[in-house]
């Protein structure tokens, strides 16, 4: 990527020295910034930061270089406008890579040998955890189990079992076992988990602890060593007005940017709406939005004009009966155009003008009916901490399919975590989504 950058730049104004002295300097500001650590690949977007890092360091660098080194204005000036087109180039080649991986973790391959150790019912919900993800770095090869008598519960699951906590060190070196990850137990004191740790280090093991809070970001996680005591801290989640500034000047005018590219495409689709069916071309409905501020949403039309009369008639055929959502399969109120626009995903392209109003995201939690926020617990009332979205976590993650309380983690998770690297990496994922169809219905 450095050799590429560094070409571009000597075609445009014509000096070598450059090309020497690109690449080695970018692969050292990469290894400086464990850029290739195969804990920063694959997973998250911690990758993608270290190479922006890198190329912001590129500038400071060869500033460094000029002064102390070579007094060379035009290696200091090459050097300079190099950090562009190497971070231009270096970013889509990490994407790349990082989809590679992806699918050969997908064929089983690459992925670390994990053995689970702890409490039967805590093992099983990091296993569902771990499988929710598009891509499984870790493959369980077992566990050991400090409570053996609930075997029977993870044998139905399809999980070996393959002793107690006692036999961790055999079934390390039995299976070959890369990396042991250990859940909380109250048989797990402090000194038993330093001797596992001592054990795991001696057989040249990766030993993982997990935390009893799930869904943080690693962002908002850092160690706070204190008397020899590493405590982790979790920063608060950063939805104050000033640091969602960004977010609100990207989500206004791209909306606006892509209305105006999508205006008669909009026109065409809101005029087959009207001459396939009777009734309006768009669809109104009062939402709840920030704050629980209620606002209209737009949408094309996709039901009958008498579809809310017949909701209770399909109330037994409710795909989310486990939660406050009302989604039907092959729902009857919905006209031959709407079916091809909800799968396509077309009939939620109005809600751009709800982003330009400043009622909605980009990215966010589905807007939610005023009647689910009136059954809303208080703990899922944080969904209303920020503006719902015209794509997010949900969307790219099966959307209807979804079960509600697989929908509702997604949600909070979304609210906690928020950054701008969250929301691209969304956007970038919905296209895939769109294609796909899934549980869009």
């Amino acid at each position: 990527m450095a050799v590429v950058a560094a070409l571009l730049i000597h075609g445009a104004y014509g000096r070598w020295a450059v090309a020497l002295v690109l690449p080695p300097t970018w692969i050292a500001i990469m290894l400086a910034h464990r850029s290739y650590d195969r804990s920063a690949l694959g997973l998250g977007t911690e990758e993608y930061r270290r190479v922006l890092r890198g190329a912001v360091a590129l500038p400071a660098l060869a500033a460094a270089g000029y002064w102390l080194f070579t007094r060379n204005a035009a290696l200091f000036h090459d050097m300079a406008m190099a950090a562009l087109p190497v971070a231009a180039i270096g970013l889509p080649v990490r994407y790349t890579l990082r989809h590679r991986l992806h699918r050969r973790w997908g064929r089983g391959r690459d992925r670390s040998s994990a053995l689970l150790v702890g409490p039967a019912r805590d093992i099983l919900d990091l296993v569902a955890v771990l499988r929710r993800g598009r891509a499984e770095e870790v493959q369980v090869a077992g566990v050991c189990l400090s409570d053996p008598e609930n075997a029977t519960e993870l044998r139905e699951a399809g999980l070996p079992v393959l002793g107690g906590v006692d036999d961790m060190n055999d079934v390390v070196r039995a299976m070959g076992i890369s990396t042991v990850v250990v859940l909380p137990a109250p048989e797990l004191d402090a000194l038993a988990l330093r001797r596992m740790s001592w054990a795991a280090a001696a057989q040249g093991v990766d030993f993982l602890l997990v935390p009893m809070l799930c869904d943080v970001s690693a962002a908002r996680l850092a160690v706070r060593p204190t008397n020899g005591v590493p405590l982790v801290r979790i920063r608060a989640p950063n939805l104050s007005r000033s640091a969602r500034l960004p977010k609100e000047l990207l989500d206004r005018s791209l909306a606006a940017v892509l209305l105006l590219l999508l205006a008669l495409p909009m026109l065409l689709i809101a005029l087959v709406v009207r001459l396939d069916s009777s009734g309006p071309a768009f669809f109104r409905q009062q939402r709840v939005g920030r704050y629980g501020d209620h606002f209209t949403m737009l949408k094309f039309r996709t039901m009958r004009l008498d579809s809310e009369a017949l909701r209770a008639e399909l109330a037994h055929l409710n795909q989310n009966s486990d939660g406050l959502l009302f989604k039907v399969k092959e729902d009857p109120r919905i006209t031959r155009v709407g079916s091809f626009l909800r799968h396509s995903s077309l009939d939620e392209l109005p809600q751009l003008l709800n982003v330009v109003r400043g009622h909605m995201s980009l990215v966010g939690p589905r807007p939610p009916l005023p009647e689910e926020v009136e059954d809303y617990s208080p703990d899922l009332k944080r969904r209303l901490l920020v503006k719902p979205g015209l794509t997010g976590l949900w969307q790219v993650s099966g959307r209807s399919d979804l079960p509600w309380d697989e929908a509702v983690r997604l949600d909070l998770g979304y609210v906690d975590n928020w950054s701008m690297s969250l929301d691209l990496s969304i956007l970038l994922r919905t296209a895939t989504a769109v294609v796909r169809g899934t549980g869009a219905y």
